[in-house]
């Protein structure tokens, strides 16, 4: 019997995951930050349909679509749905694996027949992706490599025989190849998989790599690739039942903390770290309350995650009593062993982290931001705004010119007084209708225009920035348009104040 393989894509996984909880009209993104910049994760189909691709910097989505509504990625989040769908395909192989971020593999040899053939399991496969809201595409074919390369750059079945005319249109990105390679390829002319094929092998290796032989020869089935379904995590949950109902806020904190201290055994012992936890209240009258929280990072102690539970079990409507409670770690992280309990004093970074997670459960996790910095010489630009549960700290650059301003504004026009020289600051000025005296000046720091960014605010050209230290107390940041002082009335500004 021919090996037969199903691989299937979800290109919308991540934004579709998200908006399952919060519906968003219109061009929606998820935003993961790389470097020092943020870029669009994954898209919806309204997004994509104004032009906007995965990948492409956050700036540059938002020109082309002012009102794109975005949220970070939440990268855990996105691994916990597929490996959801893992386990749902399974209805239709016994060997399901992971095939990328965003798609499965299965090996559905002598399965097909049970569904009345190839072409209605798909079809059945997709009915009930699209019930539940998920776009997908798929393909059927001999080898996972020919699989792959159908379900993301075409769909269908490829018949027992015809791998070579079911693949060889697709263009030569559909191998799993990196990037540079595919340029490499496509600058030679080399644009499809058939134009590979008729290629000697030995010259393909040493001009790409063997790397390159090797997907064709998988696509093609001259080489093995098997299919190696992973071993499900194991489920982290515990379960507690009383002989007589409860109803004080108490009881159910003292039988959640020994849920807490079970689950978190369980984290410890295969080094996992929960960063989403549901309880269950199961009352007398067959009713189900829950509460839910997250966390910032991955954590397994007990006495600090059940401080966060506190709030919301006293919302839960007891009814005529609680009967039972279930704990479950849903969503968990690789954590390495770390030291727990009253032994330990605790940590700066996990006073914080503790904070971040009160916030989170209180106002949202996208709403709990701070501030990163960036490599930009412009002041606005020289941060960058990220939630914190989604993002590490990370270092201030080193101090490499003037000293800047413990508050940045936009820029505020400043109305001069008195005579000063050509390009110093004035002697006198008033600014947010107060009357200021200048003592002293430090400057200037010239600062030029980012020519790539077409940035309305610095259309005015250079900016040279002052230091000022006033008789009145306040000290400022002024900056001066010298570009502009021959036709604009107005050109002397306050961007900021020193401490």
């Amino acid at each position: 019997m021919a090996r037969r393989l199903l691989c299937i894509w979800f290109p919308r996984l991540a934004s579709e995951t998200s908006l399952r909880k919060r519906p968003v009209e219109g061009a929606f993104a998820l935003i993961h930050r790389s470097g020092n910049a943020d870029h669009v994760h994954c898209l919806n189909v309204a997004a994509e349909s104004q032009g906007l691709q995965r990948g492409m910097a956050l700036a540059d989505a938002r020109a082309i679509c002012p009102g794109l509504v975005t949220r970070p990625a939440d990268l855990a989040r996105e691994a916990a749905a597929l490996a959801a769908l893992r386990r749902w395909v399974e209805r239709y192989s016994p060997m399901v694996a992971r095939d990328g971020a965003d798609g499965l593999v299965a090996d559905i040899t002598g399965v097909p027949h049970l569904f009345g053939g190839e072409a209605d399991l798909r079809g059945d496969l997709h009915a009930r992706l699209t019930r539940a809201g998920m776009s997908a595409t798929s393909a059927i074919a001999e080898t996972r490599g020919a699989a792959h390369a159908l379900a993301r750059h075409g769909e269908g079945i490829v018949e027992e025989g015809a791998l070579t005319d079911g693949i060889g249109p697709l263009p030569v990105t559909a191998l799993r190849i990196d990037g540079d390679t595919a340029q490499a390829l496509t600058r030679m002319g080399l644009k499809r998989i058939s134009d590979l094929m008729a290629q000697p092998r030995a010259p393909l290796a040493r001009r790409f790599g063997t790397g390159l032989v090797l997907r064709l020869d998988q696509a093609l089935g001259h080489q093995p690739e098997p299919v190696s379904p992973e071993a499900d995590l194991p489920q982290f949950s515990a379960r507690m039942t009383f002989p007589d109902p409860i109803g004080l806020q108490a009881d159910v904190m003292k039988g959640l903390a020994r849920l807490l201290e079970r689950v978190c055994v369980a984290l410890a012992q295969h080094q996992r770290g929960a960063r989403r936890l549901r309880l269950e209240l199961h009352r007398v009258d067959h009713e189900t309350a829950q509460v839910e929280i997250g966390l910032a990072r991955p954590m397994r102690d007990a006495g600090r995650i059940k401080a966060l539970f506190t709030k919301g079990v006293d919302e839960v409507d007891a009814g005529f009593g609680i009967e039972a409670l279930r704990l479950t770690a849903h969503v968990t992280e690789r954590l390495a062993p770390e030291q727990i309990g009253q032994g330990r004093p605790l940590r700066q970074e996990d006073a914080l982290a503790d904070l971040f997670s009160t916030l989170g459960n209180r106002l949202g996790f996208d709403r709990v931001l701070r501030l990163l910095p960036a490599q930009s010489d412009i002041p606005e630009r020289s941060f960058i705004i990220a939630p914190a549960a989604h993002s590490a700290p990370e270092e201030s650059p080193p101090q490499c010119g003037p000293a800047r301003p413990i508050t940045i504004f936009p820029p505020e026009p400043v109305t001069t007084r008195g005579g000063g020289r050509p390009g110093h600051p004035p002697s006198a000025f008033r600014w947010r209708r107060m009357a200021f005296t200048t003592l002293r000046a430090t400057g200037p720091e010239r600062i030029a225009p980012e020519w790539w960014f077409d940035d309305p605010a610095w259309r005015t050209g250079l900016r040279d920035y002052w230091r000022i230290e006033t008789r009145e107390g306040p000290r400022l940041w002024l900056f001066h348009t010298p570009q502009a002082a021959a036709w604009a009335a107005q050109h002397w500004f306050a961007q900021g104040e020193f401490a």
